[in-house]
């Protein structure tokens, strides 16, 4: 194929189902093109990723991935092909409007890989079926629908219960389950808005069967690998993104495994296939049943995860075959001795295991057909409760593994079954508390129709718990007790013993050959299921990844380790990451000299840096998750690279850091320490409402409040005490007024290099959830002087030897209201922006302990705006109520430069979903008074739009999609409820900060007048 220039399209932001797999596999596949001489165009506004680097592309666009900026780019590149298959639906759908508007066909650009008409037949429902029954694929029952009436009639004809799936469509969003007219009736609307095409599929619904996923590649000449078959534990009707899934498949009798891998096959020629795709086959519990659901002609988030559960670098070969290679001239790169036509054999097990934050969103709905998990973790062992258990403390929710925490601790026998009837997140530990208080595992699978294999599997961890329990701590159970999973922590929360004599894991590659073949690999994880060590070489430091992607932590520390990482191998040291997150470019197999895939604990860090004998430990590059293990480690007596514990203690413990600003004369909001709640009421009433409750060592604003009054003080208090009991609780002043800011640095103790950012939305919203500004436009230059003076003064005093980051409030002086130690969500943001790579800057005082600059302050700022926008996945979280404050809600960011301000703020809107600009109306009110001004400046702003108000027939506007956008202000759920809701399930704009919706309103008008948004390289 005659290729020189190739424009690659990524998935912008990180959101529920559409997260960071689409970097993992986007780098890929820039690599296999950079390998053939080809020049790459990237498109992805996500300034948070690694493949936006310049590292990977010869092109960065910073654009959103829309038809209109696309085909300007077309024009100024004139590239040979576009690649759609490593960004998601999103990189499909813009492909499919390209290729129908005759962009492509007007430029001469090549789809390489799967053709167009073949991703349509994979997207639509209805050419799906069609192409299925021509295939002779087996497919349940159902038919097409492109009106509500036609489901209706659809559901009558196939009989009830059924599920209605949705065409052109990501991660199941406008998918439900459906068991009488009436649900069908009252959900149809949300299917309808979520389809790209207004198509959807009414299916019968498979109640109970098993759901497993194959992983196929196939080439130009027919040839196929089925490459790794991984099992939903959750039974059908469960989003696979929210099931535990196994891979290998556990369960299936070899003529069942067989059957399902021909249909996998099966479903991918008939679609013309050409690189790699996922198929979810659906099986009879009581036999013999197999039909085809679904396939994704692209990489996904199970291509990532079965990626890293085999070893087999399926982005990285799906973009060689797009290019035309044969799979036998494919070499994989992993074992560097086989061709991509071998499937791989697996001598372990893997479990991934989803994480969820509906606490956050103050929901409690059960799990479906529509993904809402934000996160997720992979355990590798060598059996399955060993791989769970890991997994289970790898999601970082206080849980020791399937038994032993608090959510096992704490339920009753009533709560354990009504969570197992409504199929609740996290409920294999509900499953093992009833196993404990002696409810069978038939009664269990009776409940949920989770196969009896891994439902044996939680009771023999409960039975050995049991033991624990019992007080046997012989070194033979130990022994066993350790090849189930337990860590030092259970089996010490169990027994009661204080000291648990200590037993090593053993150090096993991943080889995608199960170790029958010669294969050089840095793939590794520990277990307790060997004798040996695999012999690698050693390490002189080991880079600590984020773990599991919650709010809070994203794409954006996966970017700080990785580029650590890399800045240091530059600097010739050989270097090892530890981490667990299969969706994540740090767990690829050719960014390290060698990746530990296992837990970040301080038993498991200690296991490794005893066996690499002794290299530096970095923590700061993950966010929060290292931070908490600065004590325990240094304890131990682990070389910690960088800024001291105790400075990070200084800094994350609110009084303590409190403290350190008064000596200093720095100022902050007024605050107290709250030793007691009956102080804390006392002294709040002496300080005056509102205030604001920080908690310590936590990240994304968990449980962080304004608290108006003493009822919700007293209940905020009560919250906060789960997340960080140990620590302190800072009660301060709730400034709202002035500007919020906050500053990234890198310091070497003595040096500081530093770059200010502003917030939009005033203070009392959290950070994360902010629209970021560079340089900053209201903020006045003394302030923005005053904030670099005050955190090299930090620096200085805390000794700081890494990266850091302040949070300011501006008003009629500079408020400092916290410090991190550490890498922060925006600095890849600022590190694009300015043009100077932070973690470059750190790599250097890591390993030289100084900046590599003479003065001792350094004020770096972009030459050009620009603007970075959180994205919000409020669509998929079924029953939140969509709000803003100190607590943080969105799931990713992006980001966009431009030579007016207006250009940028404008270019980053629109590259969050689904933000469009208006063109008939706007919905623009409140019901909070003190927003009042504010919204009537935004109407006066849009009074070239039709203002609607929040009347009896709104809600009915929004459901069928007859609102251009929705601009509202303040938290009054008894009032608006309904509406918020309804436009988050419509995917209508919602802008929930009136200082926000000013500014895109006058930039509206901007661009009415004759403004233009311009498609720049970076």
């Amino acid at each position: 194929m005659d290729i020189r220039k190739i424009l690659v399209i990524g998935s912008g932001a990180i959101k529920i189902a559409e997260a960071a797999e689409f970097d993992y596999s986007g780098s890929q596949a820039l690599k296999a093109f950079r390998e053939e001489g080809i020049k790459t165009v990237l498109v992805n506004p996500n300034v948070a990723t690694i493949q936006t680097s310049k590292v990977l592309a010869d092109t960065v666009y910073f654009v959103p991935i829309r038809r209109e900026f696309l085909e300007q780019i077309i024009e100024r590149e004139r590239p040979d092909a576009i690649a759609c298959g490593f960004g998601g639906q999103t990189a499909l759908s813009a492909c499919v409007e390209l290729y129908d508007s005759g962009v492509l066909g007007r430029y001469g650009v090549k789809v390489v890989g799967t053709p167009v008409e073949g991703i349509r037949r994979a997207l639509s429902r209805e050419l799906f079926q069609r192409a299925m029954v021509e295939a002779g694929v087996p497919i349940p029952p159902s038919r097409s629908a492109r009106s509500p009436e036609e489901a209706l009639a659809a559901a009558e004809e196939i009989g009830y219960p059924v599920m209605v799936r949705v065409s052109f469509n990501l991660g199941g969003a406008g998918a439900f389950k459906a068991r009488n007219r009436g649900e069908l009736e009252s959900k149809i609307y949300k299917a309808f808005a979520q389809s790209a095409i207004g198509e959807v599929l009414v299916e019968k619904y498979l109640e109970g069967w098993k759901e497993i996923e194959f992983e196929v590649v196939r080439d130009a000449y027919d040839n196929v690998a089925a490459v790794v078959c991984m099992e939903n534990i959750d039974p059908m009707g469960y989003h696979t993104g929210d099931s535990i899934v196994v891979a290998p498949c556990q369960t299936l009798t070899d003529d069942e495994y067989q059957t399902a891998r021909n249909i996998s096959i099966a479903v991918e020629r008939a679609i013309s296939l050409i690189g790699e795709g996922n198929v979810q086959v659906a099986i009879n519990y009581a036999g013999p049943e197999q039909y085809a659901i679904e396939t994704n002609p692209r990489m996904s988030r199970s291509s990532a995860l079965a990626s890293k559960a085999s070893g087999y670098p399926l982005a990285y070969i799906a973009a060689k075959l797009a290019l035309g290679y044969r799979l036998d001239e494919v070499m994989n790169q992993v074992t560097r001795r086989t061709v991509a036509a071998f499937e791989p054999s697996l001598d372990y097990i893997v479990v991934k295991h989803p994480r969820w934050e509906n606490d956050r969103f103050g929901i409690d709905e059960g799990l479906g057909p529509e993904m809402m998990s934000i996160g997720e973790a992979m355990g590798i062992g060598r059996n399955v409760e060993e791989a769970w258990q890991k997994a289970v403390r790898m999601i970082d929710i206080g849980e020791p593994g399937l038994v032993g925490g608090p959510l096992f601790r704490e339920a009753t026998l009533e709560e354990a079954l009504r969570a197992l009837e409504r199929h609740l997140p996290y409920w294999p530990i509900y499953a093992a508390k009833a196993i404990y208080l002696g409810v069978s595992v038939d009664k269990i699978y009776e409940i949920t129709k989770v196969d009896r294999f891994f439902l044996n599997a939680i009771k023999r961890v409960v039975d050995m718990w049991k033991r624990l329990e019992a007080g046997d701590i012989s070194s033979e159970t130990i022994e066993e007790a350790k090849r189930l999973g337990f860590s030092d922590e259970q089996i010490a929360l169990a027994s009661g013993a204080r000291e648990i004599p200590r037993r090593r894991p053993v150090v096993k590659k991943i080889d995608t050959l199960a170790g029958e073949w010669p294969a050089e690999t840095n793939y590794l994880y520990l277990t307790y299921g060997g004798e040996f060590d695999e012999p690698t070489p050693k390490a002189d430091y080991l880079v600590v990844g984020a773990g599991v992607f919650r709010i809070g932590v994203s794409v954006e520390f996966d970017w700080a380790t990785v580029n650590l990482a890399l800045e240091l191998k530059r600097r010739g040291h050989p270097v090892a990451i530890l981490n667990y997150n299969p969706e994540t470019v740090s767990t690829d197999w050719d960014i390290v000299d060698k990746l530990f895939f296992d837990e970040i604990t301080a038993e498991r860090i200690l296991d490794i840096y005893e066996k690499e004998g002794g290299p530096i430990i970095v923590l700061y590059a993950g966010g929060q998750i290292g931070q908490r293990l600065y004590p325990k480690l240094e304890a131990l007596g682990v070389k910690i690279g960088g800024t001291r514990a105790s400075s990070v203690d200084l800094a994350e413990d609110r009084r303590k850091f409190s403290a350190l600003l008064d000596r200093l004369n720095i100022k902050q909001p007024p605050w107290f320490y709250a030793k007691s709640v009956e102080e804390a009421v006392k002294l709040a009433e002496e300080l005056g409402y509102p205030v604001l409750l920080r908690p310590s060592y936590v990240l994304g604003g968990t449980y962080m409040a304004v608290a108006r009054n003493e009822k919700e003080l007293l209940e905020f208090l009560g919250r906060a005490a789960k997340v960080s009991g140990k620590y302190p609780v800072v009660v301060s002043k709730f400034m709202p007024y002035g500007i919020e800011a906050e500053a990234d640095a890198v310091s070497d103790g003595r040096r500081a290099v530093v770059t200010a950012i502003e917030h939009v939305e005033p203070p009392g919203v959290h950070s994360g959830d902010s629209t970021m500004v560079m340089p900053p436009r209201k903020t006045p230059q003394w302030a923005v002087d005053k904030m670099a003076q005050i955190v090299h003064t930090l620096a200085r005093e805390l000794d700081v030897k890494g990266p850091m980051n302040v949070q300011f409030i501006v008003a009629d002086d500079v408020y400092v209201i916290e410090a991190n130690l550490r890498a922060s969500r925006s600095m890849p943001f600022v590190s694009k922006a300015t043009g100077v790579n932070y973690m470059s800057l750190t790599a250097d005082v890591l390993t030289s302990e100084r900046l590599p600059v003479e003065q001792e302050l350094t004020v770096l700022r972009p030459a050009k705006w620009w603007v970075k926008t959180a994205q919000f996945s409020w669509s998929r979280l079924r029953g939140a109520y969509p709000r803003l404050g100190p607590v943080m809600y969105s799931t990713g960011e992006v980001a966009s430069f431009g030579d007016v301000y207006e250009e940028a703020l404008l270019k980053s809107w629109l590259s969050a979903t689904p933000n469009r600009i208006p063109s008939r109306n706007a919905l623009v009110y409140t019901f909070d008074e003190e927003y009042a001004g504010l919204i009537d400046e935004i109407k006066r702003e849009l009074k070239w739009l039709d203002i609607l108000e929040p009347d009896e027939s709104i809600v009915e506007k929004l459901k069928w999609k007859k609102v251009d956008v929705v601009i509202t202000a303040g938290v009054t759920p008894e009032r608006d409820f309904s509406i918020r809701r309804i436009a988050a399930d419509t995917s209508t704009p919602l802008v929930l900060d009136p200082t926000l919706g000013l500014e895109l309103a006058r930039a509206w008008g901007w661009l009415r007048r004759g403004g233009t948004l311009r498609a720049e390289p970076w």
